[in-house]
């Protein structure tokens, strides 16, 4: 069966790629990050403020909804998007990873996961039918593919098994979304952690399978990042050129860079927002330590020349004060300028690739990147 394609590739920098993909909720612009927003809400900010960041499309995760406050309520209240009040592209995970690495108490089989909710200890089962069924109450533009995913490093014939098993979901899953509405989308996940052959395997039956997009899973769960990089210059070039292509979980604004000239269109991560609740700032000098003494008495911004009020208009003396006394709002302002720089990133990636310059906008990056932190006061 025909998948009808809702990307559009209009810019390549030898194998960067910007684009647009179209979905019932709004227009994506590729490459793209995607704030995680893991129980309907992104932590330490206002759904406005991450629009006004620079935000196309959000995350929300299904395993957390489904368990609280349940994907049939949500439905009922008119989905995800009415329910958060985030009117924009959205995109679920299949709720997989959350029951491997989250339930302690899980079994593994053909028909389905059963594990113990981490919330009241009932048991719940989650089959590739239910996560599709799961995520088309919550409404997401885009659904991914239930897979079952190995944490690195493993044993080669587990992640085998795994990424055979993954296939197999990968089926149901399109069989179990073929009823959804015309513009709404399911990628699939390819899996082989970091055996080549496997990835090979994985992509290839993926392909014929036939997706809206594919995903690359199973990276950014503890392996080095040479080992990741490796592992997308594998898969990336298996994948059709004309459906977008997405690294679960990553990352770092290096990992991003770096990706990206890989031929990765999108990307989500929680760094952002964990790192500002723990007092670290993404900025164009790197990250920045508020915790650190030396800002105590330093009246100047973190970044005079950041597009984000946030960065502008508070002295580093105050933003240190925020961390060090626990208040609420040193995490949310933060956590916005962390989402701001990483939207901002993208949209100066997006520039660079259509202007046919994109090596020279990451050399440029790292050089103030490496160059670090203005000198103290």
């Amino acid at each position: 069966m025909s998948v009808p394609n809702h990307f559009e590739l209009l810019a390549t920098d030898g194998a960067a790629r910007a684009g647009q993909l179209t979905t019932p909720h709004g227009m994506v612009k590729t490459p793209a990050f995607m704030p995680v927003g893991t129980a309907g809400a992104m932590k330490g900010m206002h759904w406005r403020e991450v629009r006004d960041a620079g935000s196309d499309i959000v995350l929300g995760n299904t395993y957390h909804l489904m368990l609280r406050p349940g994907a049939e309520r949500i439905a009922a209240l008119g989905g995800l998007q009415a329910f958060t009040g985030w009117n924009g592209p959205m995109l679920t995970d299949s709720g997989g990873f959350q029951v491997m690495s989250l339930s302690e108490l899980r079994k593994v089989k053909e028909e389905a996961v059963t594990f113990r909710s981490h919330i009241d200890g009932a048991i719940v089962e989650l089959s590739p039918e239910r996560s599709i069924e799961v995520q088309r109450l919550l409404g997401s533009d885009i659904a991914m593919q239930m897979d079952e995913c190995v944490r690195l490093p493993a044993e080669r014939g587990d992640i085998d098994r795994a990424m055979q098993l993954s296939l197999r979901w990968a089926e149901r899953s399109k069989r179990a979304f073929e009823t959804a509405p015309p513009g709404y989308m399911l990628f699939g996940i390819v899996q082989g952690g970091d055996v080549p052959q496997l990835r090979h395997v994985s992509a290839r039956n993926l392909v014929d399978i036939g997706f809206h997009g594919y995903a690359i899973g199973g990276l950014a769960v503890g392996e080095p990042q040479e080992v990741m990089l490796a592992m997308i210059e594998e898969t990336a070039p298996l994948l059709p050129p004309e459906r977008p292509r997405y690294l679960m979980g990553v990352g770092t604004p290096d990992d991003i860079l770096e990706a990206v000239a890989r031929g990765i269109d999108m990307f989500d991560c929680v760094m952002p927002t964990r790192n500002g609740r723990h007092g670290m700032a993404f900025t164009r000098y790197g990250q920045i330590n508020l915790r650190n003494a030396r800002h105590v008495d330093d009246p100047r911004p973190l970044d005079e020349a950041s597009r984000w009020p946030s960065a502008r208009n508070y002295s580093r003396a105050y933003l240190h004060h925020l961390v060090r006394s626990g208040e609420t709002l040193g995490a949310m302002l933060l956590s916005e300028i962390n989402i701001a720089y990483y939207q901002h990133l993208m949209s100066e990636i997006r520039l660079a690739i259509s202007q046919g310059s994109f090596a020279s906008f990451c050399e440029r990056t790292r050089r103030e990147w490496e160059h670090g932190d203005i000198a103290a006061r």
